[in-house]
């Protein structure tokens, strides 16, 4: 109840204080709203109306396979880093309390840095090195994992790895919908969405499991994040 209230609470306040249209938003001054308007008014114009698209017909189109993969990276790191990163702080034989602590820390880096890359990503108006950058960062984490280091180092890797993993989302998605200007970009990016999640979902955490039982090494079990997030990069 305390962890969703105020999500609950955000969206009671949006549906009063977010507007619908620009010409809505008052604090946009008139020549705003009209630039705006426009804007996306041209946008909706250059759309190609390729009418109905079944899901089979997006799974066929190997620009949907290549976006899941490269979306698979970022969303395996923060799926499979919920599970080995408490294990790795748990190795350092941390109580439950302070293990939670400074498992806190990667996340909250990573969610003021996140917006940090997404403003450099739309300030240079460029979106593939901005998402294969954030994605060797996670793999360059995972190597540097395999040294044998003290705590306050482990806690800077995993942020490296988280830090990778949300900044990646933002020029990613921005890249994934200018590669798909259409109107089947809603139905091709829930696509693109759905396949990487099951791979980081199903198929990397299971393999994380899988390995990390038969070699005892949880850092081990990450190599296949790595090669995931260079392959995508």
């Amino acid at each position: 109840i305390i962890e969703g209230l105020p999500a609950v609470l955000l969206g009671i306040a949006a549906f009063f204080i977010l507007r619908d249209r620009p010409h809505q938003a008052g604090w946009l001054t008139e020549r705003q709203k009209t630039w705006l308007e426009n804007t996306l008014q041209a946008e909706r114009q250059q759309q190609t109306q390729i009418g109905h698209t079944t899901t089979w017909q997006l799974l066929k189109h190997r620009q949907i396979w290549l976006m899941a993969l490269i979306y698979a990276g970022a969303s395996s790191a923060g799926t499979t880093l919920s599970v080995w990163s408490p294990q790795l702080l748990k190795s350092f034989h941390l109580d439950n309390l302070t293990t939670g602590l400074l498992n806190a820390i990667p996340y909250g880096l990573a969610s003021v840095l996140m917006i940090v890359w997404g403003r450099s990503s739309d300030r240079n108006n460029e979106r593939r090195w901005h998402t294969a950058l954030a994605l060797f960062m996670i793999a360059a984490g995972v190597f540097a994992a395999f040294i044998n280091l003290s705590l306050p180092a482990t806690i800077m890797i995993l942020s490296t790895i988280l830090i990778g993993a949300y900044a990646a989302k933002g020029p990613f998605w921005a890249l994934a919908s200018g590669w798909m200007s259409s109107t089947s970009a809603a139905a091709g990016l829930a696509a693109i969405g759905a396949i990487a999640n099951l791979i980081g979902g199903a198929v990397m955490v299971n393999a994380y499991g899988i390995i990390s039982e038969r070699t005892g090494s949880y850092t081990l079990a990450m190599l296949p994040l790595a090669a995931l997030c260079l392959a995508g990069g």
